[in-house]
């Protein structure tokens, strides 16, 4: 494999530049340092604080939290190593920005990134899991499963990067997901209760995957025929650096406008894959710390209360008083087979009306015992996510558009109380995507700067890439939809290649493709085998 990603004598005197070599300054390791250790100090501070409200945890559930924590942010460290490295690649080589500089601004702004996030992605990714370990997440099978596919995650991303192959981390962990939930599925073929994968979902994010490098790819070809004609009688923009020398001050201000804004959306896409997961660790192992959004103040519990009532109304007036054991049954298995009857609409109804009389009769989210926050959070995931499905097969009955906006606030309540991101977890996944991105950023940037094409890039070619890859991004994030920051970026990077008929060197693409096409399947063994593996332990 790396013999094929070595160039020929030629390709690499024509691409090779001194500027991916420069040393960082003296000063940086000590503030890599100093960062990290006051990060650390301020993420130990806010948890403690989060614990002291609930009893005293046993030793090995401390000791299941940190190991926990630890894998899901070595996910995310390594995700640095790949993805972001792809927003300094363009800066690099057109010298827009010396190597030091460029990775420590990338790292920062993927630090904004991750602040910033909505948390929509990241619930979007634990939405693919299978529903019974969601709920169970505290049972050694939910453990199983959140070690299983990080670990998986983690040695596919590692593998990959050792070898200096651009791969994406969104399709590892989608790989890695789908393992999982095949395996559970195979465990429990037997008897039944189980969900697998959700194949609509999983179908929904492969689309984003499959398609945005092809975008990437088309859209930069254009854009940077665009640029051409727009900007054809500055003919230093379509010709290589010569030595270390910087772009043109107006394009060496877009190309680190650019690569801002791909590090930026980069971290508030991939950042949140590692915060939904973190979620599900801390609700499994503290659930009265973090299984609801206690930030939620008294005028939004009543109006939860009221809302309830209404929308158990809307959906279904006159709606029997189904038990809410039985209830969770119906909805259950209708969320597991998507197979709806007469019941469910019914128990949906029962559920929602008594979740609101259930939740007015604490005065404050901090004074509900453990057992019933777990209810509580069950109930509510149960509810949202059989309202997704139904209004998804349009299943819902026919409302006015009076009762359409009262369900629709109703389910805003809902996710109000189950989509949160605590801020020190936003802090910790920043960091580790920022530190991962400073410390293995090298292999994969000189792979995109010299190993795609076979000449070296142009100004008005990494201006088009970067201009297109940060569009593609940011797009994917507001729909809340995962995208690959990766092929994204290579496949820019390529189409301007194309577009300016520099050549490609086709080892160099057969590799990446081979490793687009065997993602996928690997990660899908590898976690669903890990899988298997830690449940004969737990």
């Amino acid at each position: 494999m790396t013999a094929q990603m070595t160039p020929s004598n030629q390709e690499s005197t024509q691409q090779k530049s001194t500027n991916v070599h420069v040393k960082p300054p003296k000063f940086f390791l000590p503030v890599f340092l100093a960062i990290i250790l006051g990060t650390l100090i301020y993420i130990g501070v806010q948890v403690s604080n989060d614990l002291s409200h609930v009893p005293a945890l046993h030793l090995y559930s401390v000791i299941l939290l940190g190991v926990a924590l630890f894998i899901a942010l070595a996910f995310e460290f390594v995700n640095g190593f790949h993805d972001t490295a792809n927003a300094v690649a363009t800066v690099i080589y057109t010298n827009a920005l010396s190597a030091p500089v460029a990775v420590m601004w990338a790292g920062f702004c993927n630090f904004l990134g991750v602040m910033v996030a909505s948390g929509a992605v990241a619930y979007g990714i634990i939405a693919l899991l299978p529903v019974e370990l969601i709920m169970n997440v505290s049972s050694g099978a939910g453990f199983a499963m959140v070690f299983a596919l990080l670990l998986a995650a983690i040695i596919w991303n590692l593998g990959t990067w050792f070898f200096g192959i651009p791969a994406s981390s969104s399709h590892t962990l989608i790989g890695s997901i789908v393992g999982v939930g095949l395996m559970n599925q195979l465990i429990h073929s037997s008897t039944g209760g189980t969900s697998g994968v959700d194949v609509d979902q999983i179908i929904k994010v492969g689309k984003a995957l499959l398609f945005s490098p092809l975008i990437g790819f088309a859209f930069a070809a254009v854009l940077f025929f665009l640029v051409k004609i727009i900007f054809k009688k500055q003919m230093d923009l379509f010709k290589p650096p010569v030595g270390n020398t910087p772009p043109p001050p107006v394009i060496r201000a877009i190309l680190i406008f650019t690569c801002t804004g791909v590090s930026f959306a980069h971290g508030s896409n991939d950042g949140q894959k590692g915060m939904g997961l973190i979620m599900l660790i801390l609700i499994g192992l503290v659930p009265l710390a973090y299984s609801l959004n206690k930030n939620l103040d008294q005028t939004h519990l009543q109006s939860f209360e009221q809302l309830s009532n209404q929308a158990a109304v809307a959906i279904y007036p006159g709606h029997e008083n189904i038990s809410d054991e039985q209830a969770r049954t119906i909805i259950t298995s209708y969320i597991q087979t998507k197979e709806t009857n007469e019941q469910v609409i019914p128990a949906l109804a029962s559920l929602t009306h008594h979740l609101g009389e259930r939740l007015a009769k604490y005065p404050d989210l901090n004074n509900i015992p453990e057992k019933e926050v777990s209810a509580f959070r069950n109930d509510m995931y149960l509810s949202t996510t059989a309202f997704k499905r139904l209004e998804k097969a349009e299943q819902l009955p026919a409302m006015t558009m009076e009762n359409q906006e009262v369900v629709k606030s109703y389910r805003k309540h809902l996710d109000s109380f189950l989509q949160y991101i605590p801020t020190w977890v936003k802090v910790a996944v920043a960091l580790a995507l920022g530190m991962g991105t400073m410390v293995g950023w090298k292999r994969i940037v000189v792979t995109v700067g010299e190993r795609i094409g076979k000449h070296h890039m142009t100004y008005g070619q990494g201006m088009s890439a970067e201009l297109v890859a940060m569009s593609t991004i940011a797009a994917a994030d507001g729909f809340g939809m995962p995208v690959s920051t990766t092929h994204v970026l290579n496949s820019a990077v390529a189409g301007t290649m194309v577009a300016n008929k520099s050549g490609l060197q086709m080892s160099t693409v057969k590799t990446i493709l081979s490793a687009w096409i065997l993602t996928l399947p690997t990660t899908i063994i590898l976690s669903g085998g890990l899988y298997w593996l830690f449940l004969q332990f737990v």
